[in-house]
């Protein structure tokens, strides 16, 4: 077998494609494959740089004069900088699978049991899907997605968990406001 021919991805076995390859949109055995960034990378005006860092200051104040901790004082400018950095590191490209099983990202099954239901965002130019997960305390999970595949895609969850509307809570909107 060549190693450049490509295979249809069963639910038992998902495809391992080469980086910068193109996958096909759906398999024969019903699968909906794709690939899309692990999250979008939004720009900052050097405006947002000036308000992140003048929070920052405004903390250390209060963590200084107020609480009067010395560690608390030189904790926020370092998780600051840790911030800034992770902020700045550019989207992966993710494989992605979903079929009756459930959904693999890149080789790894998340299986649709463990999501109570889904639902459909669009997020400036990728559409998403919000997971959202049955433990209590587990966060959501956001999968991007092109919009040709998105018709195959919902059949495949809604006949497998419920779809419902998404409302964004306050943590999700101030999120969105920071582009974090």
């Amino acid at each position: 077998m060549q190693p450049d021919a490509k295979q249809p991805v069963s639910p038992e076995q998902p495809a391992t494609v080469p980086q910068g390859s193109v996958l096909p949109s759906q398999t024969d055995d019903g699968a909906v494959q794709w690939q899309a960034p692990e999250y979008l990378q939004r720009a900052r005006t050097p405006l947002w740089y000036v308000s992140f860092w003048a929070v920052v200051i405004v903390l250390m104040g209060i963590a200084a004069f107020l609480i009067r901790s010395w560690s608390f004082v030189i904790l926020v400018p370092v998780m600051a900088v840790a911030l800034v950095i992770y902020s700045h590191r550019p989207p992966r490209q993710l494989n992605y699978v979903l079929s009756a099983k459930g959904l693999y990202i890149n080789d790894q099954l998340h299986p649709l049991s463990e999501f109570r239901s889904f639902g459909v965002m669009q997020e400036e130019s990728w559409p998403a899907l919000v997971f959202i997960p049955v433990k209590r305390f587990r966060p959501g999970l956001t999968v991007y997605f092109p919009s040709e595949n998105g018709e195959a895609i919902v059949d495949i969850l809604g006949a497998r968990i419920p779809m419902e509307e998404l409302h964004l809570d306050a943590f999700d909107k101030i999120v969105r406001k920071l582009r974090m």
